[in-house]
């Protein structure tokens, strides 16, 4: 397989068409690549024969990332971004062995979305890169602020009165701004500072659980809403596990790039993939992760819709994490 092809072509794809003739290529590689993906399907005894669509492929367990090293390369890998959870918890570990591929991914996904990053200025509420270099989500933060090319683009979680003064300095300059990270530390910033962010916006994007505090993301954007005086809230959806993300924008649900899919299983059997609009636990199809595993069998349960999928809760007995729905 030519893998520079490869990637070459998932960031073209235009047609179910391509990105099935992608995902049939890109499983065939990890079966034959990937050790433990490969003694999954064996395991579950699986005709592989049978696959014509990327519906049909099977999808690998995400709890496997905890307890095995997932690749289909035996290169080094550049960067290990790790799960977010509990300290007594097996952390998720995704070896990267390609970050150009993850950055390819974030800045052309965020452009198909939101524009190129040099119309905004980035105000991030995650712990700083630079002493979290196992977070994925600190690294996309880190490139999207680079990206922007502004001196007050950066990581805001140690620097509120900072952060007041850069939304201020925005609004006087008319220069968009986005207002970009963990639910409660944004939450707990509109409750400490009496603001408005007319001129910019908010992307939550979820966060690992805080203590015994929850919260529903429908409760926490009308909050959100209310403190900031604006009229949206946005969301971003992604894990440690992928290389790409989804974004809750205008369309009242969370939609993804053209080489990302996400398809509904059956609570009850695993290998049925159920129809559009049925409640069911959430797969996901992230070619970017031709150096990992592509195919993720989540624990969040959710449905699709015509334009994209939402998320309403977890699995029962599933290990936690950072979502977007209940933080």
């Amino acid at each position: 397989m030519d893998i520079q092809n490869y990637i070459k072509k998932i960031f073209e794809i235009k047609t179910l068409s391509n990105f099935n003739e992608c995902a049939i290529e890109a499983f065939h590689y990890q079966y034959n690549n990937n050790t433990i993906y490969n003694r999954y399907i064996q395991l579950i005894g699986y005709n592989i024969k049978k696959i014509k669509k990327y519906t049909q492929i099977p999808f690998l367990p995400i709890e496997l990332f905890r307890q095995h090293l997932i690749k289909s390369s035996n290169n080094t890998a550049e960067a290990v971004f790790h799960s977010s959870g509990t300290t007594t918890q097996i952390k998720s570990k995704h070896h990267v062995i390609d970050l150009s591929i993850y950055k390819k991914s974030i800045l052309k996904t965020f452009e198909l979305f939101l524009g190129s990053p040099q119309k905004y200025v980035f105000l991030c509420l995650v712990p700083e890169f630079k002493y979290n270099k196992n977070s994925s989500l600190a690294f996309m933060c880190d490139l999207l602020i680079k990206k922007s090319n502004n001196s007050k683009s950066g990581f805001y979680m140690k620097k509120k009165d900072n952060l007041m003064s850069a939304i201020k300095s925005c609004q006087i300059e008319n220069k968009p701004f986005i207002l970009l990270g963990l639910s409660f530390e944004i939450l707990n910033f509109s409750e400490k500072n009496n603001i408005s962010l007319h001129g910019g916006f908010v992307i939550e994007t979820g966060g690992t659980k805080k203590k015994d505090k929850h919260i529903i993301q429908a409760d926490l954007h009308q909050q959100l809403k209310s403190k900031f005086n604006i009229q949206e809230i946005y969301s971003e959806y992604g894990m440690a596990e992928l290389l790409t993300q989804s974004y809750y924008l205008k369309e009242m649900c969370f939609t993804s790039p053209n080489w990302k899919k996400i398809v509904i299983r059956d609570r009850r059997n695993p290998l049925k993939i159920i129809r559009t609009n049925h409640r069911g636990c959430i797969n996901i199809i992230d070619l970017a992760n031709i150096y990992s595993c592509c195919f993720i069998a989540t624990n969040d349960i959710g449905y699709t819709t015509n334009k994209g999928f939402n998320i309403i809760g977890r699995a029962q007995n599933a290990s936690e994490r950072g979502c977007n729905l209940l933080i």
